[in-house]
């Protein structure tokens, strides 16, 4: 057999352990995720459900999804494990100020980049006001002449009827 031939089979073997050795990546660090919880952490089910890890054990985990209501669920059925502000974020809704510091944001990028005073004298050396409104439709006087000829035109040569044909 030539290595024409194996090439095919060589790049499938390669493609196939490449895969496997990212799967198994995956799983490791899904693991490794399942076993950092801890009790009081927030998580999410691979069903969608949010919940409060209440008890951890070897394969099981007892969670707190509401009022009175402890699931018990496999360790395995955990999809991931929240941050605290994720977790309030999604099941109560209470959003994390972390840009209770920061400046807030205008709405239109003009005033990000001109101060009031360095706006006001462009306007007046420019001699241009903002408030005319600005026309951006396609109208050219030279095609509207060439329109109403063709159309014109067009008027002018009968019109055929159903059963009538250009055959002679």
């Amino acid at each position: 057999m030539s290595l024409v031939t194996l090439l095919p089979f060589i790049v499938l073997i390669g493609a196939m352990f490449l895969m496997t050795r990212s799967a198994k990546k995956k799983q490791q660090q899904a693991e490794q995720m399942r076993n950092q919880m801890q009790p009081g952490s927030g998580v999410r089910t691979i069903g969608g459900m949010y919940a409060t890890v209440k008890e951890v054990s070897d394969d099981t985990v007892l969670l707190d999804a509401g009022p009175g209501v402890e699931l018990l669920f496999a360790k395995n059925a955990i999809g991931a494990v929240l941050s605290d502000d994720e977790y309030n974020r999604i099941v109560h809704g209470i959003e994390h100020d972390l840009k209770s510091d920061a400046d807030i944001v205008p709405d239109d990028a003009s005033s990000l980049t001109e101060t009031d005073e360095s706006a006001a004298e462009a306007s007046d050396a420019s001699g241009a006001s903002d408030d005319k409104p600005v026309d951006l439709g396609k109208k050219d006087a030279a095609e509207e002449p060439a329109d109403s000829a063709a159309e014109t035109k067009a008027e002018e040569q009968p019109k055929k009827a159903d059963g009538d044909s250009d055959a002679k």
